[in-house]
C-alpha cells in the first residue's frame, strides 16, 4: 500500500477490516516505523479486535 498521509490515513482507516488494518501495521512496523502512525494503527486494530473477541465471548453466554 502506498505511504498515506496523516489525514489520508485517518480517513480510511475506519473502513478497513481488522486484517487489512494488521497488514498496515506490520507493513509500517517493517518500513516507516513512524511513532504516531504505528500508535494509530495499533488502537484501531485493537479496538477491531476487542470487539471481535467480545462477541465471540458473548456468543458463549448463557442468558437467565
Amino acid at each position: 500500500m502506498k505511504k498515506l498521509s496523516w489525514r489520508a490515513l485517518n480517513e480510511v482507516l475506519p473502513r478497513l477490516t481488522e486484517a487489512q488494518v494488521l497488514d498496515m501495521l506490520t507493513q509500517e512496523r517493517q518500513t516507516d516505523r513512524r511513532a504516531n502512525y504505528l500508535q494509530r494503527l495499533h488502537q484501531r486494530y485493537c479496538a477491531l479486535r476487542d470487539a471481535r473477541e467480545r462477541l465471540e465471548i458473548l456468543g458463549e453466554a448463557v442468558r437467565p
